[in-house]
């Protein structure tokens, strides 16, 4: 049940996305990082780390996440969730 319409990415793309945008961000570990990593306790993030690394999401994915939704999405997970809700796709 993984088709997605065209134009749309599937709930894999969206992870695989979402990763290689974390990894790019020179302060990540790549072989510490999983979807259940949380920025700042696993990965060792700050807090301005973490607001660039969601703003790297928003440039890769072309829409604004405001800073109310930013603070809450402290795990890859919860911004995997995030943007497959703005983009409608399902799991």
């Amino acid at each position: 049940a993984d088709e997605a319409p065209p134009g749309k990415p599937t709930f894999n793309e969206v992870t695989q996305r979402v990763l290689k945008v974390v990894k790019a961000y020179d302060k990540v570990t790549a072989d510490k990082l999983t979807t259940e990593s949380h920025f700042i306790n696993d990965l060792g993030l700050d807090s301005l780390d973490h607001v660039e690394v969601i703003m790297a999401m928003e440039d890769e994915f072309g829409f604004e996440i405001p800073d109310r939704d930013a603070e809450k999405l402290l795990h890859v997970k919860d911004v995997i969730r995030y943007i497959a809700d703005r983009e409608d796709v399902y799991e």
